[in-house]
């Protein structure tokens, strides 16, 4: 696929949620999220990414969803949202979702701004 990757660890602090997502970035700047987070409650739950990595004080601190160019909220589908609007991931009975999603707004707020080589953490 080539293009630039970035990894977000997940942990869940005082629970049991972890698991680990890879954020490759195409050339035709489709962001492509793959992985899997596990301890979650079965269901649906909202997947976006957040402006700042900075987990010092849980979720109050990962400031608001990460946009870029001052969009409105809205779904994965839609034409106007926030570049880290990714819609819902579907955990299964066992508490596992595996996730997989093709982006093309992510990357059309920012470009991942590392070397292809790098393995820059990114924190949802």
């Amino acid at each position: 696929m080539g293009g630039l990757k970035a990894v977000a660890v997940i942990t869940g602090g005082d629970n049991s949620i972890k698991g680990s997502l890879q954020f490759l970035q195409d050339h035709n700047g489709v962001t492509h999220v793959r992985g899997k987070i596990v301890g979650l409650k079965p269901g649906l739950h909202g997947f976006h990414i957040h402006a700042l990595g900075d987990t010092t004080n849980g979720c109050n601190s990962t400031g608001p969803h990460f946009n870029p160019l001052n969009k409105d909220h809205g779904g994965p589908l839609d034409a106007i949202r926030h570049a880290g609007d990714l819609g819902n991931i579907v955990a299964g009975q066992d508490g596992v979702a595996e996730v997989s999603i093709e982006d093309y707004h992510v990357s059309s707020g920012f470009n991942l701004q590392c070397k292809a080589s790098d393995q820059a953490p990114l924190y949802l």
